[in-house]
Protein backbone atom coordinates (compact mmCIF):
# COMPACT_ATOMS: atom_id res chain seq x y z
CA UNK A 1 0.00 0.00 0.00
CA UNK A 2 0.97 3.51 -0.69
CA UNK A 3 0.38 6.67 -2.99
CA UNK A 4 1.86 9.99 -2.46
CA UNK A 5 -0.63 12.73 -1.92
CA UNK A 6 -0.34 15.64 -3.75
CA UNK A 7 0.29 18.24 -1.03
CA UNK A 8 2.94 20.68 -2.44
CA UNK A 9 3.08 22.50 1.46
CA UNK A 10 5.70 19.31 2.41
CA UNK A 11 8.62 20.92 0.19
CA UNK A 12 9.88 23.10 2.87
CA UNK A 13 11.02 20.47 4.88
CA UNK A 14 12.68 18.26 2.00
CA UNK A 15 16.29 18.64 0.96
CA UNK A 16 16.66 19.94 -2.47
CA UNK A 17 16.15 17.88 -6.16
CA UNK A 18 19.17 15.96 -6.81
CA UNK A 19 20.24 13.69 -9.81
CA UNK A 20 21.20 10.71 -8.95
CA UNK A 21 25.14 10.00 -10.21
CA UNK A 22 24.26 6.14 -11.29
CA UNK A 23 21.99 4.82 -12.79
CA UNK A 24 21.12 1.28 -14.61
CA UNK A 25 19.15 -1.39 -14.85
CA UNK A 26 20.11 -5.00 -12.77
CA UNK A 27 19.27 -8.50 -14.49
CA UNK A 28 17.96 -10.29 -11.64
CA UNK A 29 17.04 -13.70 -13.45
CA UNK A 30 13.45 -14.84 -14.00
CA UNK A 31 12.68 -12.64 -17.34
CA UNK A 32 13.11 -9.43 -14.99
CA UNK A 33 15.33 -6.49 -15.48
CA UNK A 34 15.09 -3.95 -12.17
CA UNK A 35 16.15 -0.44 -12.02
CA UNK A 36 18.34 1.06 -9.62
CA UNK A 37 19.76 4.65 -9.06
CA UNK A 38 22.21 6.38 -6.75
CA UNK A 39 22.30 9.48 -5.88
CA UNK A 40 24.45 11.70 -2.97
CA UNK A 41 27.74 11.20 -2.27
CA UNK A 42 29.25 7.73 -3.67
CA UNK A 43 31.19 7.73 0.23
CA UNK A 44 28.44 8.31 2.07
CA UNK A 45 26.24 6.25 4.58
CA UNK A 46 24.23 4.17 2.61
CA UNK A 47 20.27 4.35 2.85
CA UNK A 48 18.15 1.61 0.30
CA UNK A 49 14.52 3.24 0.10
CA UNK A 50 11.68 0.53 -0.24
CA UNK A 51 8.44 1.71 -2.39
CA UNK A 52 5.05 1.35 -1.49
CA UNK A 53 2.54 -0.63 -3.17
CA UNK A 54 3.76 -3.28 -3.85
CA UNK A 55 3.71 -1.85 -7.58
CA UNK A 56 4.29 1.85 -6.81
CA UNK A 57 7.52 2.56 -8.29
CA UNK A 58 10.31 4.72 -6.43
CA UNK A 59 10.12 8.57 -7.52
CA UNK A 60 12.45 11.77 -7.69
CA UNK A 61 10.90 12.76 -4.35
CA UNK A 62 12.09 9.86 -2.46
CA UNK A 63 15.62 11.18 -2.62
CA UNK A 64 14.62 14.36 -1.09
CA UNK A 65 14.60 12.81 2.44
CA UNK A 66 18.25 12.65 3.11
CA UNK A 67 21.12 14.93 3.52
CA UNK A 68 22.79 14.37 -0.59
CA UNK A 69 26.02 15.55 1.52
CA UNK A 70 25.74 12.51 4.24
CA UNK A 71 23.70 9.69 2.65
CA UNK A 72 24.65 7.83 -0.50
CA UNK A 73 20.76 7.42 -1.86
CA UNK A 74 19.58 4.22 -3.10
CA UNK A 75 16.31 3.97 -5.02
CA UNK A 76 14.87 0.48 -7.13
CA UNK A 77 11.47 -0.15 -8.96
CA UNK A 78 10.67 -3.33 -7.47
CA UNK A 79 9.79 -6.27 -10.22
CA UNK A 80 7.05 -5.59 -12.35
CA UNK A 81 6.86 -1.26 -11.87
CA UNK A 82 7.90 1.94 -12.56
CA UNK A 83 11.28 1.57 -15.07
CA UNK A 84 11.26 -2.07 -14.11
CA UNK A 85 10.65 -5.07 -16.66
CA UNK A 86 8.30 -6.08 -17.97
CA UNK A 87 6.15 -4.43 -16.94
CA UNK A 88 3.12 -5.33 -14.75
CA UNK A 89 4.17 -8.91 -14.97
CA UNK A 90 3.32 -11.45 -11.69
CA UNK A 91 5.07 -14.15 -12.66
CA UNK A 92 8.32 -15.32 -10.57
CA UNK A 93 7.01 -11.73 -8.51
CA UNK A 94 6.80 -12.45 -4.72
CA UNK A 95 7.93 -11.12 -1.66
CA UNK A 96 10.81 -13.36 -1.19
CA UNK A 97 12.21 -12.52 -5.28
CA UNK A 98 12.15 -8.78 -3.51
CA UNK A 99 14.27 -9.98 -0.45
CA UNK A 100 16.80 -11.41 -3.00
CA UNK A 101 17.09 -8.37 -4.96
CA UNK A 102 17.69 -6.15 -2.61
CA UNK A 103 20.26 -8.73 -1.45
CA UNK A 104 21.72 -8.48 -5.18
CA UNK A 105 21.97 -4.85 -5.13
CA UNK A 106 23.57 -4.73 -1.86
CA UNK A 107 25.83 -6.72 -3.08
CA UNK A 108 26.56 -5.06 -6.55
CA UNK A 109 27.39 -1.66 -4.81
CA UNK A 110 29.60 -3.26 -2.31
CA UNK A 111 27.98 -2.20 0.70
CA UNK A 112 28.51 -4.32 4.05
CA UNK A 113 25.44 -2.70 6.10
CA UNK A 114 23.21 0.02 5.21
CA UNK A 115 19.85 1.93 6.49
CA UNK A 116 16.92 0.24 4.73
CA UNK A 117 14.06 3.31 4.58
CA UNK A 118 10.32 2.10 3.79
CA UNK A 119 6.70 3.52 4.01
CA UNK A 120 3.26 1.46 4.33
CA UNK A 121 4.56 -1.83 1.57
CA UNK A 122 7.66 -0.63 2.04
CA UNK A 123 7.45 -0.69 5.66
CA UNK A 124 6.44 -4.25 5.63
CA UNK A 125 9.30 -5.12 3.24
CA UNK A 126 11.95 -3.62 5.11
CA UNK A 127 10.44 -5.69 8.02
CA UNK A 128 10.93 -8.77 6.19
CA UNK A 129 14.26 -7.64 4.40
CA UNK A 130 15.39 -7.05 8.61
CA UNK A 131 14.02 -10.32 9.56
CA UNK A 132 15.53 -12.18 7.35
CA UNK A 133 19.05 -10.70 6.58
CA UNK A 134 19.52 -8.92 10.13
CA UNK A 135 23.19 -8.43 10.16
CA UNK A 136 22.90 -6.23 7.01
CA UNK A 137 20.61 -3.45 8.57
CA UNK A 138 22.18 -0.45 10.43
CA UNK A 139 18.30 0.75 11.18
CA UNK A 140 15.24 0.47 9.87
CA UNK A 141 13.18 3.76 9.17
CA UNK A 142 9.32 2.94 8.77
CA UNK A 143 6.50 4.74 7.94
CA UNK A 144 2.91 4.06 7.46
CA UNK A 145 3.44 0.34 9.60
CA UNK A 146 1.67 -2.48 7.14
CA UNK A 147 2.43 -5.94 8.20
CA UNK A 148 0.12 -7.88 5.88
CA UNK A 149 -1.75 -8.80 8.61
CA UNK A 150 -6.25 -10.58 6.88
CA UNK A 151 -7.01 -8.01 9.78
CA UNK A 152 -5.40 -5.11 8.09
CA UNK A 153 -6.89 -6.18 4.64
CA UNK A 154 -10.25 -6.76 6.10
CA UNK A 155 -9.83 -2.69 7.28
CA UNK A 156 -9.20 -1.36 3.49
CA UNK A 157 -10.85 -3.89 1.49
CA UNK A 158 -13.90 -5.18 4.29
CA UNK A 159 -15.64 -1.68 4.36
CA UNK A 160 -13.71 -0.74 8.05
CA UNK A 161 -12.21 2.16 6.15
CA UNK A 162 -15.33 3.09 4.11
CA UNK A 163 -17.27 3.48 7.34
CA UNK A 164 -15.24 6.39 7.30
CA UNK A 165 -15.58 7.30 4.10
CA UNK A 166 -18.97 6.17 2.97
CA UNK A 167 -19.52 7.91 -0.58
CA UNK A 168 -15.53 6.55 -1.16
CA UNK A 169 -16.02 3.39 -0.27
CA UNK A 170 -19.70 3.03 -2.65
CA UNK A 171 -17.53 3.72 -5.66
CA UNK A 172 -14.81 1.74 -5.18
CA UNK A 173 -17.77 -1.01 -4.69
CA UNK A 174 -20.38 -0.43 -6.79
CA UNK A 175 -18.96 -1.57 -9.95
CA UNK A 176 -18.62 -4.88 -8.69
CA UNK A 177 -21.71 -7.29 -9.00
CA UNK A 178 -23.39 -7.32 -5.03
CA UNK A 179 -23.01 -11.47 -5.07
CA UNK A 180 -19.25 -10.98 -5.09
CA UNK A 181 -18.93 -8.19 -2.55
CA UNK A 182 -18.20 -10.07 0.06
CA UNK A 183 -14.41 -10.81 -0.92
CA UNK A 184 -13.39 -7.44 -3.01
CA UNK A 185 -10.19 -8.78 -3.52
CA UNK A 186 -11.03 -11.94 -5.27
CA UNK A 187 -13.24 -9.81 -6.98
CA UNK A 188 -11.36 -7.01 -8.43
CA UNK A 189 -8.95 -10.09 -8.93
CA UNK A 190 -10.63 -11.89 -12.03
CA UNK A 191 -10.65 -8.81 -13.60
CA UNK A 192 -7.24 -7.35 -13.00
CA UNK A 193 -6.21 -10.70 -14.72
CA UNK A 194 -8.51 -10.94 -17.57
CA UNK A 195 -6.24 -10.36 -20.35
CA UNK A 196 -8.47 -7.77 -21.61
CA UNK A 197 -6.09 -4.87 -21.32
CA UNK A 198 -9.22 -2.34 -21.40
CA UNK A 199 -10.99 -4.04 -18.48
CA UNK A 200 -7.77 -4.62 -16.49
CA UNK A 201 -7.21 -0.85 -17.19
CA UNK A 202 -10.63 0.37 -15.59
CA UNK A 203 -10.85 -1.90 -12.83
CA UNK A 204 -7.26 -0.61 -11.73
CA UNK A 205 -8.04 2.88 -11.92
CA UNK A 206 -10.85 2.09 -9.42
CA UNK A 207 -8.59 0.17 -7.17
CA UNK A 208 -5.71 2.98 -7.36
CA UNK A 209 -8.63 5.55 -7.20
CA UNK A 210 -9.69 4.18 -3.43
CA UNK A 211 -6.52 3.93 -2.18
CA UNK A 212 -5.06 7.28 -3.56
CA UNK A 213 -8.31 9.13 -1.82
CA UNK A 214 -7.65 8.07 1.27
CA UNK A 215 -3.34 8.94 1.50
CA UNK A 216 -4.02 12.43 3.25
CA UNK A 217 -5.63 13.40 6.10
CA UNK A 218 -7.06 16.43 4.20
CA UNK A 219 -8.63 14.25 1.67
CA UNK A 220 -11.58 15.35 -0.21
CA UNK A 221 -12.61 11.85 -0.65
CA UNK A 222 -11.95 12.09 -4.32
CA UNK A 223 -8.74 9.89 -5.78
CA UNK A 224 -7.02 11.22 -8.60
CA UNK A 225 -7.36 9.61 -11.71
CA UNK A 226 -3.83 7.80 -12.00
CA UNK A 227 -2.02 7.52 -15.69
CA UNK A 228 -3.48 3.80 -17.22
CA UNK A 229 -0.16 2.15 -17.03
CA UNK A 230 0.76 3.32 -13.94
CA UNK A 231 -2.83 1.86 -12.88
CA UNK A 232 -2.59 -1.46 -14.48
CA UNK A 233 0.78 -2.10 -12.84
CA UNK A 234 -0.07 -1.02 -9.24
CA UNK A 235 -3.66 -2.45 -8.86
CA UNK A 236 -1.90 -5.89 -10.47
CA UNK A 237 1.20 -6.36 -8.32
CA UNK A 238 -0.76 -5.26 -5.11
CA UNK A 239 -4.05 -7.53 -5.57
CA UNK A 240 -1.50 -10.47 -6.57
CA UNK A 241 0.29 -9.61 -3.33
CA UNK A 242 -2.57 -9.36 -1.12
CA UNK A 243 -4.69 -12.11 -2.82
CA UNK A 244 -1.18 -14.38 -1.60
CA UNK A 245 -1.24 -12.55 1.63
CA UNK A 246 2.35 -11.36 0.91
CA UNK A 247 3.56 -14.86 0.31
CA UNK A 248 4.41 -15.50 3.94
CA UNK A 249 3.96 -18.91 5.93
CA UNK A 250 1.09 -17.69 7.89
CA UNK A 251 -0.85 -14.60 9.10
CA UNK A 252 1.15 -12.51 11.72
CA UNK A 253 4.44 -13.64 10.78
CA UNK A 254 6.37 -10.34 10.84
CA UNK A 255 5.66 -9.89 14.40
CA UNK A 256 6.01 -13.83 15.28
CA UNK A 257 9.43 -13.20 13.96
CA UNK A 258 10.36 -9.40 15.32
CA UNK A 259 12.30 -11.38 17.77
CA UNK A 260 15.23 -11.56 14.82
CA UNK A 261 15.38 -7.62 15.38
CA UNK A 262 16.37 -7.66 18.72
CA UNK A 263 19.59 -5.97 18.30
CA UNK A 264 18.54 -3.88 15.05
CA UNK A 265 17.35 -0.40 16.04
CA UNK A 266 14.11 1.32 14.31
CA UNK A 267 12.33 4.60 13.65
CA UNK A 268 8.40 4.50 13.28
CA UNK A 269 6.58 7.73 12.00
CA UNK A 270 2.96 6.95 11.64
CA UNK A 271 0.20 9.37 11.18
CA UNK A 272 -2.14 9.37 13.64
CA UNK A 273 -5.26 9.35 11.50
CA UNK A 274 -4.11 7.14 8.68
CA UNK A 275 -7.06 5.42 7.30
CA UNK A 276 -4.78 3.09 5.31
CA UNK A 277 -2.84 1.38 7.70
CA UNK A 278 -4.28 2.29 10.99
CA UNK A 279 -1.32 3.45 13.67
CA UNK A 280 -2.87 0.02 15.94
CA UNK A 281 -0.56 -1.77 14.25
CA UNK A 282 2.27 0.48 14.41
CA UNK A 283 1.90 0.36 17.76
CA UNK A 284 2.22 -3.28 18.41
CA UNK A 285 5.52 -3.92 16.47
CA UNK A 286 7.21 -0.48 18.81
CA UNK A 287 5.55 -2.98 21.85
CA UNK A 288 7.18 -6.20 20.65
CA UNK A 289 10.29 -4.65 19.40
CA UNK A 290 12.69 -3.36 22.11
CA UNK A 291 15.16 -1.04 20.00
CA UNK A 292 11.90 0.59 17.96
CA UNK A 293 11.59 4.19 18.41
CA UNK A 294 7.56 5.43 17.91
CA UNK A 295 7.09 8.62 16.57
CA UNK A 296 3.27 9.46 16.23
CA UNK A 297 2.84 12.75 14.19
CA UNK A 298 -0.71 14.35 15.08
CA UNK A 299 -3.17 15.48 12.02
CA UNK A 300 -1.46 13.09 9.71
CA UNK A 301 -2.69 10.96 7.59
CA UNK A 302 -0.71 8.09 5.19
CA UNK A 303 1.25 9.74 2.72
CA UNK A 304 4.65 10.29 2.35
CA UNK A 305 4.29 13.70 1.60
CA UNK A 306 1.94 14.61 4.65
CA UNK A 307 4.12 17.50 6.06
CA UNK A 308 4.72 16.29 9.51
CA UNK A 309 5.61 12.47 8.43
CA UNK A 310 7.91 14.82 6.29
CA UNK A 311 9.37 16.91 9.01
CA UNK A 312 9.73 14.12 10.95
CA UNK A 313 11.37 11.72 8.09
CA UNK A 314 13.85 14.60 7.71
CA UNK A 315 14.89 15.16 11.53
CA UNK A 316 15.24 11.45 11.91
CA UNK A 317 17.63 10.61 8.79
CA UNK A 318 19.55 14.03 9.90
CA UNK A 319 19.95 12.70 13.39
CA UNK A 320 21.19 9.24 12.08
CA UNK A 321 23.16 11.41 10.00
CA UNK A 322 24.86 12.76 12.80
CA UNK A 323 25.41 9.33 14.48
Amino acid sequence: MDKISGQKSAVQYLYPPIEPFDRRTLDVGDGHQVYMEQSGTPDGLPVIVLHGGPGGGCSPAMRRYFDPRVYRIILFDQRGCGRSKPHASVEANTTWHLVDDIERIRTELGIERWCVFGGSWGATLALIYGITHPERCTHLVLRGVFTMTQRELDWFYGGGAGRFWPDTWQRFVQIIPEDERDDLIAAYHRRLFSDDVRLETTYAKAWSAWENALASVQSSGVGADSPADYARAFARLENHYFINAGFLEHDGWILANIGRLADVPGTIVQGRYDMICPPDTAHALAAAWPKALMRMIPLAGHALSEPGISSELVNVMNRLGRA
